[in-house]
């Protein structure tokens, strides 16, 4: 029972809330029923752009688990090599030769658009490089430095790589809420209101045309009887 009157008391504030903001014309009754078709375009625009983002986080997703494997690894062998050079060397030597290593090279930044969403597009590619190219000098070093070096430029690409796939994931995630909002918004409050409107509109002018049919029946019968009266009184 409370259940009911709880139900019954929300419907009749929803009604007067209507009839508060809507006028019962056929005009506006038009223009409603042209927003709700505009809702539901929209609405399913938006479930197709959700479903399409949805997709392509889940495919990045699989990629960042991949690349995040193949770092683990590659860090893995990469500070095996420069504990075995710091070892051999000396951590001063090491530091040194790291201070003289050039910066990375062929590392592309631009922007991909992924249904709207705006992502950074880093290319970056591995080139195998001589102690010469590095930066630092022969003398003084020697394999167990170029392999730390070397294992490194290969963890380097790499978090390069996952980089832009986790910032692509980020943007991807917040994107899905943003438009999952606007979806459940169109699906369970804006066209709501439009269909009560519209149905309160189409039953408002149903009464108002029962109350012309009725008036306009009153008054020929008025007439009628009026004409009657006077056709017996002529008579």
């Amino acid at each position: 029972m409370k259940n009911t009157a709880a139900n019954s008391g929300k419907r009749k504030r929803e009604q007067m809330g209507i009839e508060e903001t809507v006028k019962p014309t056929r005009m506006e009754l038009l223009n409603i029923k042209n927003r709700i078709k505009l809702a539901e375009k929209g609405y399913r625009l938006l479930k197709q752009k959700r479903d399409v983002l949805i997709l392509e986080f889940f495919m990045i997703l699989e990629k960042a688990r991949d690349l995040r494997g193949m770092l683990n690894e590659q860090a893995s062998r990469a500070y095996h090599a420069l504990a075995i050079a710091e070892a051999y060397h000396g951590i001063f030597e090491v530091e040194n030769a790291a201070m003289a290593v050039s910066r990375a090279s062929n590392v592309e930044i631009s922007v991909k658009n992924i249904m709207g969403v705006k992502v950074p597009d880093i290319k970056g590619k591995y080139t195998p490089k001589t102690p010469f190219q590095r930066g630092y000098g022969v003398l003084g070093t020697s394999a167990k430095i170029d392999e730390a070096a070397s294992a490194f430029g290969e963890c380097l690409y790499t978090v390069i790589e996952l980089a832009k796939t986790e910032n692509a994931l980020l943007k991807l995630l917040r994107e899905i809420e943003k438009t999952k909002r606007r979806v459940n918004a169109l699906e369970f409050v804006v066209l709501p209101r439009l269909r009560r409107q519209a149905k309160y509109i189409s039953m408002r002018l149903d009464e108002m045309e029962r109350e012309t049919f009725f008036t306009l029946k009153t008054i020929k019968g008025k007439i009628g009887s009026k004409s009657k009266t006077m056709v017996d009184d002529g008579g």
